[in-house]
């Protein structure tokens, strides 16, 4: 057999992978639970299901995602471990609007070439956020794409599984006119709407990475790859101690197109916008790109990443219990007799 004719020739390294593996095992091992059995390197993760013993009714949920153009950013300026954030975000906030429990989550890297210090990056974010979210990381896969991907190119996704007791589930069901939408804020931009963030940025205003915005406090790069905020945990003791109705995760379309995705076809939600004031990073976009607020609005979060429907008796102490969460949170508006959608009233302080 030629040289031209060998696997390391065509541009992937086995043993490059076999040291990102065993790099990436440190950090693995501290995303774990007490289900998990066996480590990584077999042909599946094993969770121990006879832990749903404790549940009358146990529902599994599942979700599966990616991070999308904002692994961009973290190959730009040369930062991996915090994508990992942004990935599970995305996929446990997903869980818990219905009240779920993350149990688990498998992840999936596709590089140009496997640079093992890079991949462990990337998976020590992706176990320090499972850490956070309570759910431990038992399998995934890394895959050398020479040819489809430049050789510093990478994207991620991955899936997760979680449990909710039946009686206990969340959505469009149990909200009720008078419910009370409680606000979490989110960290920035989370992960959606990057594309346009990137044209407004890079195409239209060719800004720099390392541009330091007064504006922000900080270089755009830096704002730009601020990881996703993880609310699992506040939501799931948000549940079990207020009378949550339903949560909503927002991502693409924004707070009244995922808002809308929990309100069933009798009820509506009028939010008020005086009721708080976005980061700057927001009005920056928009600025910058002559983004007209509508289209703001249908892309990014605007300072919201999670809202919850409450009875209204119960709005302030599920406030004060997000609080103790370290959740910065506020009653945004109600719950009204309408046809399902959601209207936004005032303007932003």
């Amino acid at each position: 057999m030629s040289d031209e004719s060998t696997y390391a020739a065509a541009g992937v390294s086995i043993e490059a992978g076999d040291k990102a593996v065993e790099l990436m095992k440190v950090w693995v091992d501290k995303a774990r639970r007490p289900e998990v059995l066996g480590g990584i390197g077999g042909f599946a993760g094993l969770f121990d299901a006879s832990a749903l013993k404790r549940y009358d009714q146990p529902l599994l949920a599942s979700s599966a995602d990616g991070v999308g153009t904002k692994v961009v950013i973290a190959q730009r300026m040369d930062k991996h471990d915090t994508i990992g954030f942004d990935l599970v975000g995305m996929l446990v906030d997903d869980l818990v609007v219905c009240g779920a429990e993350p149990l688990f989550l498998t992840d999936y890297i596709a590089a140009g070439r496997v640079d093992p210090e890079r991949i462990a990056a990337i998976v020590k974010g992706i176990a320090e956020a499972c850490v956070v979210a309570g759910c431990a990381l038992i399998g995934g896969e890394t895959a050398e794409h020479p040819g489809l991907l430049e050789p510093d190119e990478y994207d991620l996704a991955g899936s997760t599984t979680g449990v909710v007791e039946a009686a206990a589930l969340l959505g469009p069901g149990r909200v009720e006119a008078g419910d009370a939408v409680i606000a979490m804020r989110s960290s920035g931009l989370h992960s959606n709407g990057y594309s346009l963030v990137r044209q407004v940025f890079f195409g239209s205003a060719g800004w720099a990475l390392d541009r330091d915005v007064p504006e922000l406090g900080r270089t755009l790069g830096e704002e730009l790859l601020e990881p996703t905020r993880i609310y699992a945990k506040p939501c799931l003791r948000l549940a079990a101690e207020a009378e949550v109705h339903a949560m909503s995760h927002v991502t693409g379309g924004g707070l009244a197109a995922n808002l809308a995705r929990v309100l069933p076809a009798e009820v509506s939600a009028r939010l008020d916008r005086s009721t708080w004031r976005p980061q700057p990073v927001f009005a920056l976009v928009s600025d910058v790109g002559g983004i007209e607020p509508a289209e703001l609005e249908r892309t990014l979060n605007m300072g919201v990443g999670m809202v919850a429907l409450v009875a209204a008796d119960d709005a302030d102490r599920a406030v004060a219990l997000l609080a103790e969460e370290g959740v910065d949170a506020w009653v945004c508006g109600e719950a009204v007799s309408g046809d399902g959608g959601v209207v936004l009233t005032g303007s932003h302080r």
